[in-house]
């Protein structure tokens, strides 16, 4: 009888410490819980759009590189679809016919003139490689509109009816480097890093990246010195994947970046392959940290996501469906950021934070939206050693004067003489992998 005792002690014994290791083990890493539901998409004035629309109809051909399943993709079917409900509200007809999974290549032309066979009048085409496939069918096509989202061709085509669009998405980019350099600070001062996440005495940051496009670099560039904003000794490694979207080859680059030591993993890529490396990362041990873009990664990284830097696309598609309503002027080069809620960043994770960091954030939409913070001040970085005062190189853009002087203050004039991004500049603390720079 005393050995089935001592037997049953033994093995409750035994339980009990193997709950409590891995009770221990899952919090060993973060400890506290407190909940900060906070969305950084500033709400949308729709007051200009006065117009009696009862009787009037538009149809729409939405030619989509992905699907629902593709952050990118589903950010845009999401404002389109908002655009649609906000004008058949006030009595207009929206018809949409849905292409998706549409390729960079003469699939996309095809696309785009069975919609209009089908009776659009608009034709919106976006992702950046479009564009190159539908020049002989927008100048076929006088009578049709057709917008580029992100694309750089438009005003320089001949085609009266060829428009760009494209968000100042580098803003969000920089308030979503801002939360997690907020987080890099408080792991800082709770001595979570270990000797693997500094090269010398900087912090390593990792970003997982489409294509060296201007694109790519205005964000990555934005997002490192929003963190930097925070903690000033960081430097940046970013990978190429030469993809959009592609699962897998995101989720083996961020693990390379991960297995480098970076403790903060950025993207510019479309799907959740990076949050998921993070989310396993962090629970087999390895203390590290993703912000995503254009949709929330909570669900995909509930413990590793901070944060994603977002478009609102409802604030362009509803601007250019009632223009093309009223007959009104639809811009050429389109763009705009946290002063129109264009922009924003998605729910940051209140498990991930110790304390709520929603005033410091909220500061610096304020700045941005006022004009007293500059994304790309040329004080906050350099370029061999040396801040700029002039830049007359981007691609594209026909040797235009980039950057601006207001006052004592320089700074890069970001998709101002042209929607789609143009800030190319490589600066100092970055460093680029995986793709030949562009």
């Amino acid at each position: 009888m005393k050995n089935k005792i001592l037997t049953l002690v033994i093995c409750l014994s035994v339980i009990v410490a193997v709950l409590c290791f891995v009770a221990c083990s899952s919090n060993a890493l973060e400890t506290y819980d407190t909940t900060f539901a906070h969305k950084y998409n500033t709400d949308v004035d729709n007051s200009a759009y006065t117009a009696d629309l009862t009787g009037k109809t538009l149809t729409v051909g939405a030619v989509m590189v992905g699907d629902e399943s593709e952050g990118y993709t589903k950010a845009h079917m999401d404002g389109i679809n908002a655009a649609k409900a906000f004008l058949e509200g006030k009595g207009a007809t929206v018809n949409i016919i849905w292409k998706k999974s549409i390729g960079e290549d003469a699939t996309c032309a095809t696309a785009c003139q069975e919609t209009i066979s089908n009776n659009a009048t608009l034709v919106i085409t976006n992702s950046y490689g479009h564009q190159f496939a539908i020049g002989d069918t927008v100048a076929a096509n006088p009578s049709v509109t057709f917008v580029s989202m992100t694309g750089d061709l438009a005003a320089g085509s001949g085609n009266a009816n060829w428009k760009n669009a494209f968000t100042d998405i580098y803003q969000s980019r920089y308030v979503s480097g801002v939360a997690a350099g907020l987080k890099l600070k408080q792991l800082v001062e709770d001595g979570k890093l270990s000797a693997s996440n500094y090269k010398g005495e900087d912090i390593k940051i990792g970003y997982v990246g489409a294509y060296p496009y201007a694109e790519v670099v205005s964000g990555y560039t934005a997002f490192y010195l929003g963190i930097k904003s925070v903690v000033s000794n960081v430097v940046m490694s970013v990978k190429y994947t030469n993809s959009w979207f592609d699962f897998n080859k995101e989720n083996e680059t961020a693990k390379a970046l991960i297995a480098d030591g970076c403790i903060i993993i950025g993207q510019h890529a479309d799907s959740e392959g990076a949050p998921t490396a993070c989310e396993t990362a962090f629970d087999e041990g390895t203390l590290v940290y993703s912000v995503g873009y254009n949709v929330g990664m909570l669900q995909a990284a509930p413990r590793a996501s901070l944060t994603s830097s977002t478009n609102n696309w409802s604030v362009y598609y509803t601007n250019l469906f009632y223009n093309k309503l009223t007959d009104a002027a639809i811009e050429t080069d389109w763009h705009a950021g946290y002063e129109a809620g264009a922009v924003g960043i998605t729910e940051l994770n209140g498990k991930a934070f110790k304390t709520d960091i929603s005033e410091e954030i909220a500061a610096k939409v304020a700045a941005i939206k006022a004009g007293t913070l500059h994304v790309f001040d040329c004080a906050s970085f350099t370029v061999n050693g040396a801040h700029l005062t002039t830049y007359t190189s981007a691609y594209g853009m026909g040797g235009a004067e980039c950057i601006k002087k207001v006052g004592d203050v320089y700074y890069f004039d970001e998709s101002v003489l042209r929607s789609a991004p143009y800030f190319d500049i490589r600066i100092d603390g970055i460093t680029e992998s995986g793709a030949a720079a562009a």
